[in-house]
C-alpha cells in the first residue's frame, strides 16, 4: 500500500462500517491526514479540529472551581478530551464512547493523541452509550460513583441535534432530555454541545426552557482543502448557580 494512504483499521460495528485512514495530502506539501469515516460518511478529520478544541475551551470559560470533573460524550480523534485536560483546574475527564473499537485506536496508538489520552491518569476511557448514561432512570455516567455530577459535559457525537447518527439520539436534544441532563451537573454547570450545522432557533428555545442560560457560538475556521473559511457551533448551557 501506498505510504500516501493506509487504512489503520476497518471494523463492522452496530452502528455500521467503521474506518480510520491516515493519508498524506500532496496539496498541502503533504500533510499527513488522519480521518473516521462510519459508511460513507466522514465522522471526523484532523484537518479540521478548530470546532472540536472550542467546545472544550468554551464549555470550561468562566468555571469558577478550583477542581472541575468533566464528561466528554464522544472520544472521536480527542481533540476535546485533550483540550479539557490542558484547560486549568481540570482534576477528572469521563470520555463516554459508544464504539469500543474507537477506544482501541488510542490504546493502539494508532491515533496522534492516543498516548496522551492514555497516559494521563486523570482521564478515563469508558465504553457506553452516552444518551442511555444520560437518561434519567439511569445511573449516570460514571459507574464507579452512581448519580456523580460534574462541572461540564460537552457533547460531540451528532453532526447536530437535526441531522442524527441514529434516530433513537432525538429524544435526549427535546426540552425533558435536556432537563434530565441537568441532574448530572453541579449548580453552575455547564452543557455545551459541538453541532456542524449554523445556529438552531428552535434547539436555543429548547436550551432555554432547561438552563438557566444559553447561548450559540460561531467558531469559523480555515477549509485549506476547499480554500475557504467554514463553521460550526458550539452551544453552552448553563444551569442556576448554588447562590440561586
Amino acid at each position: 500500500m501506498s505510504s500516501d494512504f493506509e487504512e489503520l483499521d476497518y471494523r463492522r460495528t452496530s452502528l455500521g462500517e467503521l474506518s480510520l485512514r491516515r493519508r498524506r495530502v500532496l496539496s498541502l506539501e503533504g500533510r499527513e491526514v488522519f480521518e473516521v469515516k462510519l459508511g460513507d460518511e466522514f465522522l471526523m478529520s484532523s484537518l479540521f479540529i478548530e470546532g472540536e478544541i472550542a467546545l472544550a475551551r468554551l464549555g470550561l470559560a468562566g468555571q469558577d472551581a478550583a477542581q472541575l470533573d468533566v464528561v466528554v460524550g464522544g472520544l472521536g480523534l480527542g481533540y476535546t478530551a485533550c483540550a479539557a485536560l490542558d484547560f486549568p483546574g481540570v482534576r477528572s475527564v469521563l470520555v463516554i464512547e459508544a464504539l469500543a473499537e474507537v477506544i482501541h485506536w488510542h490504546q493502539r496508538g494508532l491515533v496522534p493523541l492516543g498516548a496522551k489520552l492514555t497516559a494521563d491518569a486523570r482521564c478515563r476511557l469508558i465504553n457506553g452509550d452516552f444518551f442511555d448514561l444520560a437518561h434519567p432512570a439511569g445511573q449516570g455516567f460514571d459507574h464507579e460513583a452512581p448519580g456523580r455530577r460534574f462541572h461540564a459535559i460537552l457533547l460531540d457525537v451528532d453532526h447536530s441535534p437535526r441531522n442524527l447518527l441514529h434516530s433513537r439520539h432525538g429524544a435526549f436534544y427535546e426540552p425533558a432530555g435536556l432537563r434530565s441532563l441537568t441532574n448530572y451537573l453541579h449548580p453552575g454547570g455547564v452543557f455545551a454541545l459541538w453541532s456542524n450545522d449554523p445556529p438552531d432557533k428552535d434547539f436555543l428555545q429548547s436550551l432555554a426552557t432547561s438552563f438557566a442560560d444559553s447561548q450559540a457560538h460561531v467558531v469559523t475556521f480555515h477549509n485549506p482543502m476547499l480554500n475557504r473559511n467554514a463553521a460550526n457551533t458550539v452551544y453552552v448551557a448553563r444551569t442556576l448557580g448554588a447562590d440561586h
